[in-house]
């Protein structure tokens, strides 16, 4: 658990295609050993659990980007409002100019799945949004 330093090892027993696939997956990713790729992986689970519970009281954390046309018709003050509606949730944006027509942000967000999920469906469902993602990571709080 969380602050725990210690070690412990076990065995799996795991078909020989199945490995040979997985070595081939983390040769790919530069892992330095199946150890660290099975941590990543099992992290990455724990995470998605995190999400999971949309209505628990954990805080989460994570980034919804989209890009989208700046001329489009107030679609600047509606994502303005928006953002100002969740004021405990976006902590931070980032504004890029792509082009002439197309701009990206990045808001960083931190709350309960809900909120976040709740947050990024309305910044995807205003037209002028080209494409919204939110990505969903942890306060690391519960990993170790």
């Amino acid at each position: 658990m969380a602050g725990n330093s210690s070690i412990t090892r076990f065995g799996v027993s795991i078909p020989t295609d199945l490995i040979e696939s997985f070595d081939s997956y983390i040769r790919k990713r530069q892992y330095k050993n199946r150890s660290e790729a099975i941590r990543d992986l099992i992290r990455e689970k724990l995470v998605a659990q995190e999400w999971e519970e949309e209505h628990g009281e954990r805080i989460v954390v994570g980034t919804i980007t989209y890009v989208y046309d700046h001329h489009k018709r107030e679609l600047v003050d509606s994502i303005l409002d928006i953002q100002h509606a969740f004021p405990d949730t976006v902590i931070v944006s980032q504004h890029v100019h792509l082009d002439h027509h197309n701009c990206l942000e990045v808001a960083i967000v931190k709350g309960r799945p809900k909120t976040l999920k709740d947050l990024s469906n309305r910044l995807k469902a205003l037209k002028g949004v080209k494409h919204c993602t939110l990505t969903m990571t942890t306060t690391g709080a519960t990993l170790s």
